[in-house]
Formats: structure tokens, C-alpha cells, sequence
């Protein structure tokens, strides 16, 4: 078996466009990857263009380590967002392939199944007024899908540090949506990577008594020193890694104990194979995974793979069920959340396909996604 052709199609959702790639092979199966990259989406689909032609027609899908190092190392300009994300749809789209042709499904490939079920946690339902009572409301609707999780970014705009009226109101939505849901659901405070240590610290000490999870990005994500600090004093789970790509960038977290909780994206960070090496590494400095997926449904059957045959895996983001539903229309098969569950997947492969014609009936659209901008929650061009 070779593959052909490596083709694009892109989503045009209200707040990003989702980038699909198709991997052809010789024997008329294909697979499906992801490569979803906010503000970038265009660079994405030029570099697959280009890849294609350099390391990907012609090579056998079954190696999959070969041709992900062929093209991470053989470019000489390792990694970034636009290359490792391009690799990482092109890698899971292999692993669709080897599972439809081996007729089973791709975690039972990668140790198989080591979870009954795996824990969901909402994104995406905040998308109205930043006020408590909207906020409160929406988190009751979550709760109603059957979530036991969810996760928000209460702070707005600020950046490094927050007004005193700003930090007040922040707390004020945390606390709104704590007595919405009640005692027993997990909360995780998203930050963005928006502040200083020492905001970062402050702002986590006021909301212990609403019990969150963790606290997500204190700090700017390029910095180990910062993140090291603000996690000294920091009095709940740490939680970090959705800009991290690689076992290269995460191993310099694991060796001072950086944070609690790692949150590589399964389509930026290197594809399945490369997180499964990263959550070893993870395990063997006692640290939980909480995979990254703030993308579209096919990013979202990656990680459900991923997570059913890794020990470590604590929980999985999902936004599908906040999402327009054109955007679920478009991949059939994807794994659905149940009672604020994942069930294992039984289909081969990925268990997916693409609806053209739902894409097609929703075209890219030019945007830019701001989250430093007002009102960037209600997450729309």
C-alpha cells in the first residue's frame, strides 16, 4: 500500500475554521486527520500542499514512525505550530488507515483498552454575556447534558495583571457558576497564559474556595522559570501544555516537577503516537494527561483513541456538543459524550468519515480570533 494524495477540505465554523485532511492510498482506503489551527489555518493547508510533495506520496502508512520522522527531521526547521500540526493530521490520518485495513480499532493497535469509560469536560458553553447570571445558566444546561465537568475562562481581556473591578467580577462568575452546579461537579479555571507569577497566584488563592480542579496556563506558556514560580505558590492542581509541542518541549516540564496536570492537543502536539511517548514520560514523574481539544470532531476521535489505551489519562475536553450542528453533521462516526462519558470506540479506524457536502455548504470564512479582545467569548468573527 502507498499513498497518492493528501487532500484539504476546510469548515468554515463561526469562531475558526476547521481543517480536515484526507490521506489516499492506492488500495482505495483513505484516512482521516485533523488539522485545525486558529488564525493559521491557511499556512496549514499550504503546508500539506508542499508536504506532500517532499515526504508523504508514496510512502507506505504502515510506517508511521518513518514517515513522522522524515518529516519533523528532514525539514531542518523542526516543529512549530504550522508543521507539527500538518504532521500530526497526517500521522493520526495513517493510524485511520492501518486500522480500517487491519479491521479493528486504533487504541487497540496502541496497548489496547485500559479505561471502562473516560470522563468529559465541557467547552465552549459560555458564550454569551459575561455576567453570573448568564453564566450560571449556561452552566446549568451543561450539567443537563449529563457533564460532571467543565471548564471556563471567567477573566475577559486583561493581560499580566487585572484591575481590582475586573478581578472581582472574574471571581463573581467562578462563584455564580459554583452555586449553579453545585458542590460535585469539577470546575477548571482557564487562564490563558494571561499573567504575571505573582497575578497568577493571587487571582488562584480567591478562588480555592470554590474548589476548582485546576488552574489552566497561569503564565505565558513559553516561560518554565514563570510557570515554575506561579506553581510554587499556587495552592490547587497546575495545569499546562496545550502550546507545548512534542516530547521535546514537554521534557524540560518533567524535570523540575513543573505542574500537576499536562494538556497536550493530540493534532498540534505530534499526532497519537507522539502522545502516547509524552504521557509515558508524564507517568514516570507521577503526572496525570488532560488532553487538549478546543478543535472539531475528528481531533476529537483522535484523543478518545488515545485516551482509551493510556493508564495515565485523567479526563477529555470536548466542545461538539457547544458547537453549530453543521459542524457535527460534518464527520460522521465521531465519539458522542453519554452521561458525561466516553464509551470505547468499536469501529475501525477512527471510526469516522467527512460529509463533503456539509463542508462544501460551509466554506472557509476570513476571521481572526482575538482572546485578548472584548467579548471574545461569545467566540464569533
Amino acid at each position: 500500500m502507498r499513498i497518492t494524495d493528501v487532500e484539504t477540505y476546510v469548515l468554515g465554523d463561526n469562531w475558526r475554521n476547521i481543517v480536515f485532511a484526507r490521506v489516499m492510498t492506492d488500495e482505495g482506503l483513505y484516512g482521516i486527520g485533523e488539522a485545525t489551527l486558529q488564525n493559521r489555518d491557511e499556512a496549514v493547508v499550504a503546508y500539506l500542499q508542499a508536504a506532500k510533495g517532499r515526504h508523504i506520496i508514496g510512502s507506505d502508512p504502515f510506517n508511521i514512525e518513518d514517515l513522522w520522522q522524515r518529516m519533523y527531521r528532514d525539514d531542518f526547521w523542526r516543529g512549530g505550530p504550522v508543521a507539527n500540526t500538518a504532521l500530526s493530521a497526517v500521522e493520526i490520518a495513517c493510524w485511520d488507515i492501518v486500522g480500517k485495513a487491519l479491521g479493528v480499532p486504533v487504541y487497540r493497535l496502541l496497548g489496547g483498552q485500559c479505561h471502562e469509560r473516560l470522563k468529559a469536560y465541557a467547552n465552549g458553553w459560555y458564550t454569551g454575556d459575561r455576567t453570573p447570571d448568564d453564566f450560571a445558566q449556561r452552566a446549568k444546561g451543561v450539567v443537563a447534558k449529563g457533564y460532571r465537568a467543565l471548564k471556563v475562562d471567567p477573566f475577559g481581556a486583561g493581560t499580566y495583571e487585572m484591575e481590582p473591578e475586573e478581578k472581582h467580577k472574574s471571581i463573581e462568575l467562578v462563584a455564580a457558576i459554583r452555586d449553579a452546579v453545585g458542590p460535585d461537579v469539577e470546575i477548571f479555571i482557564e487562564m490563558h497564559g494571561r499573567f504575571s507569577p505573582a497575578t497568577a497566584i493571587e487571582i488562584a488563592r480567591e478562588l480555592e474556595p470554590f474548589n476548582p480542579g485546576w488552574v489552566e496556563e497561569p503564565v505565558p506558556p513559553e516561560d518554565q522559570d514563570a510557570m515554575e514560580r506561579a506553581a510554587r505558590d499556587i495552592h490547587v492542581p497546575v495545569a499546562t501544555g496545550e502550546r507545548l509541542f512534542t516530547r521535546y518541549e514537554y521534557a524540560r516540564f518533567f524535570k523540575n516537577n513543573v505542574v500537576d496536570i499536562i494538556q497536550p492537543d493530540i493534532i498540534h502536539a505530534g499526532g497519537i503516537m507522539e502522545l502516547k511517548k509524552i504521557a509515558a514520560m508524564a507517568d514516570a514523574h507521577y503526572v496525570m494527561v488532560a488532553p487538549h481539544c478546543s478543535n472539531g470532531p475528528a481531533c476529537t476521535a483522535a484523543s478518545v483513541h488515545f485516551d482509551f489505551c493510556t493508564t495515565n489519562v485523567k479526563i477529555q475536553e470536548c466542545f461538539d456538543d457547544f458547537a453549530p450542528d453543521f459542524v457535527r453533521e460534518a464527520v460522521p462516526g465521531f465519539p458522542r459524550v453519554k452521561d458525561g462519558y466516553f464509551s470505547p470506540p468499536e469501529a475501525p479506524g477512527l471510526g469516522i468519515d467527512l460529509n463533503l457536502d456539509v463542508i462544501a455548504e460551509h466554506p472557509y470564512r476570513f476571521g481572526h480570533f482575538n482572546l485578548f479582545a472584548n467579548d471574545w467569548q461569545r467566540r464569533s468573527y
